[in-house]
């Protein structure tokens, strides 16, 4: 079974290190940032990553919002060398941390290693057990469709049959997207891209509708799809309405349909396809077992992945969705148990 598996997914993304912490309300303020938002870090919010060291009691792991997916899927799907993923990483100790990370999570990386700028972080500020996110790219902003293009990193494009990448990696290399989704047309495998953030959605509009057509399955939670029918013009904000729309926008490959999959936190998932939506009631958890909510929504894409290179019917790969996104919410960062006990 391992050896028909090997390689069948492949993330391309943001490898950032997570630098997770429980702050307090006045630590948001104090650096404009919102509950339950992602953004890029601009100057203002520099010194925050070493203030968090500082005050709070602070949790490295690796993360960025593709890797977390690929690592949950294959953790549930406990098959080695099943996934890949690409990114680009700085030739300091969080990258060695990375690769350390990734190695033992059972993921074959290939990192892009940039000779100056440093690996990619993340502030996790957690209240409440919501989480926000201020990612400062550094390295991971450096990625080069010339190291796509080497033979032993599109080999790993070649033998992937199911691609994942976050939104995020819109802002950094739009270009190694076209590629991967130009391949993926051709030889009708299967191409997964999620919404990420609503900041993707607004100031990243161009890029992600040039991406678009490539795409069979579209992830997002619903302030990402609300923000993206604002941006489209499509006025209204039933999530519902949004997955159709969405589900039906033009393809450049009639090999697969195009699915919209959205999770609404503790509301049901949306799944949009053939102009029709089917709900699916999440896994119910009291607020008390709730550590935080960094990395659920990876979770979820990871543990429906899982099932999706299985060939396994959609209600299974939501049910495997929502299954890991509860592991992870009650553990700090995106983590998991050694075993997962998903059968």
């Amino acid at each position: 079974m391992g050896a028909d598996y090997e390689g069948i997914l492949l993330g391309m993304g943001n490898p950032l290190l997570d630098i997770s912490a429980v702050v307090d309300q006045h630590f948001l303020s104090k650096y404009d940032v919102k509950v339950n938002n992602a953004i890029l870090a601009e100057d203002k919010h520099l010194p925050m990553y070493d203030e968090m060291s500082s005050k709070y009691k602070v949790e490295y792991i690796a993360g960025g919002a593709t890797q977390n997916s690929i690592r949950v899927a294959q953790w549930l799907l406990q098959i080695p060398g099943a996934t890949s993923f690409i990114g680009c990483i700085g030739k300091d100790k969080y990258g060695e941390e990375m690769k350390k990370n990734s190695k033992s999570a059972g993921v074959n990386a290939h990192y892009y290693e940039h000779e100056t700028a440093p690996t990619g972080t993340c502030a996790v500020c957690v209240v409440g057990g919501e989480r926000s996110l201020v990612a400062n790219l550094s390295a991971a902003n450096c990625y080069k469709p010339d190291h796509l293009k080497r033979p032993e990193n599109w080999a790993l494009v070649e033998k992937a049959k199911y691609i994942y990448i976050a939104g995020f990696f819109l802002t950094v290399s739009p270009e190694s997207i076209q590629l991967v989704g130009q391949h993926v047309a051709a030889t009708n495998k299967v191409f997964i891209m999620n919404l990420s953030a609503p900041f993707i959605c607004e100031f990243f509009k161009d890029a992600q509708d040039k991406a678009l057509p490539y795409v069979d399955y579209v992830f997002g939670n619903e302030t990402e799809a609300r923000t993206y029918s604002k941006v489209h013009g499509w006025e209204t904000d039933n999530v519902e309405e949004i997955a159709i729309k969405i589900s039906q926008l033009p393809k450049a490959s009639g090999a697969h349909k195009r699915i919209t999959v959205i999770t609404q936190g503790a509301d049901p998932v949306v799944v949009a396809q053939d102009g029709k939506v089917t709900k699916y009631p999440v896994v119910f958890l009291p607020k008390e077992k709730l550590d935080d909510t960094n990395g659920a929504g990876d979770a979820f894409v990871g543990g429906f992945l899982s099932q999706m290179v299985l060939e396994k019917p959609i209600a299974e790969c939501v049910r495997a969705g929502c299954y890991a996104s509860n592991v992870i919410i009650q553990r700090s960062g995106c983590t998991y148990p050694e075993k997962p006990d998903f059968n």
